[in-house]
């Protein structure tokens, strides 16, 4: 992004918290990633150094502590897989192989006894992720948790095949990808087990709570993206994101490119909190802890975001905020010029013209879920 590029304070009307153990967590996953070998000792020693059970600490800040363990375990595992594999890996540029080596994995969380893939650390991190999900998760979340992970190993080989060719999708295509290659989707389960319950599918496959958590997944990778962009620019290599994307298809400066990026992430917010408003209303006291827990996914993940030394990078200081703003740069409730999300708009009752922020009816089970009922995920 350049030094003189400044992130301002972002958007964020969600309250901090952290689990009072997370100093603990976050010393054992740094042993846990030591243990495993995930990723070379190079790469392993800078990410046991990025706070990343802080981050899962502040995902589920009243989860479980056993659970926050598997969380911070599992995303160091991610990281292992994205920078490893992916971003620094040899087979990061050619789609077919990287596809191979993922679905080799994806078999290992499926049916972690096979003989398979004994001596890889990943494959070896894999299998204690699986065995330990399978004690505090119930069949259905652990089968939930292996389709989400199947779809995050798709979406990188996506992005694998842009990095081949030194080329980036449009904005449409991204968006949609992004919603998977952010790895927010595989910690869907991890909510739920951190506090003993599971989502029954007549809530969670409704189109109303399957957007709103496609909500929080857009939010988090655009933050992330935007947190990110100087410490992928200043890498050198390819680097694909929203700042980068908006910049090439509008013809933007990166700073303008960065201004759009924020406006799209603060509307997307504010409908992320008036969507969840609602569902709060008439929803089961699982799905308000289930919408609790995006809440804390989103804000944890602004936290890390400008606190880790991930994105701060201080041997060459990235221009990141140090506080956030109670107030959006962007509180329009039109759609966003995207496709592949412009449907989430058409979730909120209907609007009296005139007083374009507020509601016509008082939010009911009709008004919002009963439309799209028959319209299950």
């Amino acid at each position: 992004m350049g030094p003189d590029v400044i992130v301002p304070p972002i958007y964020s009307p969600l309250s901090p918290a952290i689990h009072p153990r997370h100093a603990a967590i976050d010393a054992r996953t740094a042993e846990w990633a030591d243990h495993f070998r995930i990723g070379s000792d190079t790469l392993r020693s800078r990410l046991v150094q990025h706070d990343i059970g802080t981050f899962a600490a502040r995902i589920l800040p009243d989860g479980h502590e056993e659970v926050v363990s598997i969380a911070a375990d599992f995303i160091i595992w991610l990281f292992g897989v994205d920078d490893g594999y992916c971003e620094e890996g040899d087979i990061g540029t050619r789609p077919g192989d990287l596809m191979g080596a993922l679905s080799r994995l994806l078999r290992i969380a499926q049916n972690p006894e096979i003989p398979m893939l004994a001596d890889d650390p990943l494959a070896q991190g894999l299998r204690d992720l699986r065995y330990r999900m399978d004690v505090y998760g119930t069949p259905g979340q652990v089968a939930r948790w292996v389709d989400a992970l199947r779809e995050y190993f798709c979406s990188v080989v996506w992005e694998a095949s842009f990095r081949s060719r030194g080329t980036v999708p449009d904005l449409n295509d991204y968006t949609l990808m992004r919603i998977y290659d952010g790895a927010t989707s595989v910690m869907m389960p991890l909510l739920e087990m951190g506090h003993g319950y599971e989502l029954q599918p007549l809530e969670r496959d409704l189109t109303a709570v399957r957007a709103a958590a496609e909500m929080a997944y857009f939010v988090i990778c655009w933050d992330n993206d935007i947190f990110s962009h100087h410490k992928e620019k200043r890498a050198g290599g390819f680097y694909l994101n929203a700042v980068r994307v908006l910049a090439e298809e509008r013809g933007l400066s990166q700073d303008k490119a960065l201004t759009v990026a924020i406006a799209q992430r603060d509307r997307v917010m504010n409908l992320f909190l008036r969507v969840s408003e609602h569902l709060r209303i008439f929803g089961s006291p699982q799905l308000r802890q289930f919408l609790d827990s995006l809440g804390h996914f989103i804000r944890g993940a602004q936290d890390w975001g400008v606190t880790s030394i991930r994105y701060t990078t201080p041997d060459d200081p990235a221009n990141l905020p140090s506080t956030f703003c109670d107030v959006p740069s962007d509180d329009s409730l039109e759609p966003l010029d995207i496709p592949a999300i412009a449907w989430w708009w058409d979730l909120l009752p209907e609007r009296d013209p005139s007083r374009p922020h507020e509601f016509t009816q008082a939010p009911t089970a009709d008004s919002l879920l009963h439309p799209f009922a028959q319209r299950t995920a």
